[in-house]
Formats: structure tokens, C-alpha cells, sequence
């Protein structure tokens, strides 16, 4: 564990060199792409095995609730576990690392960080609500895979979880990524006199 911290410091120090020369050297689309990039991997390392557990968790206890309402699925959350009682027989999920969403909420974050469009308290703002919206988005693809499990019985899991579900939630997280990333982006575009954004009027 120390040794890793050691290795972690290490390559984090030599990580911002590297960034404050890019962004002196002014190399921006590097400095976004090397500070994303390596932040995301610094979360991985470091923040990932600590909040993976607490965020499936989370996930289990509000697609926990839908589930008790409809008295489809119970959620015991404090163990990331979904018990389905569906027609064809019993079938249990655990919300494991990759259906935690962990991944996805580190790497939106780490492009978020070094997204120069926003100010930096524009930046915090749409952290904690991106990273609500891919909470919700992904307890949303939970509450989807378990309602068809429950009426379509244990065979029907593959097709849930493995299309359906993903389908929802990366659908949903495309979403996000265009509005937060890509939509300012083409906003701010200017071409000659033309601006994106202004009803075509020059200035």
C-alpha cells in the first residue's frame, strides 16, 4: 500500500510538470487530453476502491424503493444485492464494480476538470449534477433490468441487462456528454462572422 501511494505521488508530480509546460507552451487540446487523462487514472487508483462499495450501495437503495412500491424487486443495500421473485424463479443481482457506474462518474469528472469552457465554479456545479444525473441514470437502468426479469423470468437477464440496460444508460449518458461538453463547444465556435448560437447575426 505505501509502495503504491509512493508510486502515486511520484507520477502525480511529474504529471503537473508536465501540465504547467503545456500550459505555458499554451498546447491546449494536449494540456485537456494529458490532464484529463491522467487524473482519471489517479481516480482509479485512488478514489475508486474506496467509493465503489458506497456507490453501489446507493444505487441499490433508491432502485430500492421503486422496487418496494411495486413489490417487484427488494434491495438489501447494505450488501449491493437486488432479490427478484420473478415467474420462472428467484434470481438475485449484485451491483458490483462495473454496474456501480463508478467508471463513468471518474472519467465525466476528470474531462469536466480540464474543460476550459466553463469557470471553475461552473465546473463544480455541473460535477455534482453530472454526476447525480449518471447515479440516476444508471439506478434507472437497475429498476429496467429488474421489471423485465420480473415479468419475463431469469432467461430474459442477458437481454436486459447486456442490451437493454445498456442501452438506457449509455443512451442517457450520451445525453449528458452532449449538453455538457459538446453543445458549449459548438456554441462557442466562431467562424469569420458568423457566431454559433447568435441566430446567425454578425458582429
Amino acid at each position: 500500500m505505501i509502495l503504491k501511494l509512493v508510486v502515486c505521488a511520484v507520477l502525480a508530480l511529474i504529471w503537473w510538470y508536465l501540465l504547467r509546460v503545456m500550459d505555458r507552451a499554451e498546447l491546449n487540446f494536449w494540456h485537456f487530453v494529458l490532464g484529463s487523462g491522467g487524473l482519471f487514472i489517479l481516480l482509479i487508483v485512488l478514489v475508486q476502491p474506496v467509493l465503489t462499495k458506497p456507490l453501489a450501495q446507493v444505487v441499490a437503495a433508491v432502485a430500492g424503493l421503486f422496487g418496494s412500491a411495486t413489490h417487484t424487486f427488494a434491495a438489501y443495500f447494505r450488501y449491493g444485492v437486488l432479490f427478484i421473485q420473478a415467474a420462472g424463479g428467484a434470481m438475485t443481482l449484485q451491483i458490483d464494480f462495473e454496474c456501480s457506474g463508478i467508471i463513468e462518474i471518474l472519467a465525466y469528472l476528470s474531462l469536466l476538470a480540464f474543460f476550459r469552457v466553463y469557470t471553475r465554479n461552473q465546473r463544480v456545479i455541473l460535477g455534482v449534477l453530472g454526476t447525480a444525473g449518471i447515479i440516476l441514470a444508471n439506478v434507472l437502468r437497475i429498476i429496467v433490468i429488474c421489471e423485465i426479469i420480473y415479468f419475463g423470468g431469469p432467461e430474459t437477464y442477458y437481454v436486459s441487462h447486456s442490451l437493454v440496460g445498456r442501452f438506457i444508460f449509455y443512451g442517457l449518458s450520451v445525453l449528458l456528454y452532449f449538453f455538457v461538453f459538446t453543445k458549449p463547444q459548438i456554441v462557442s465556435m466562431k467562424v469569420g462572422s458568423f457566431k454559433y448560437g447568435d441566430g446567425g447575426n454578425s458582429k
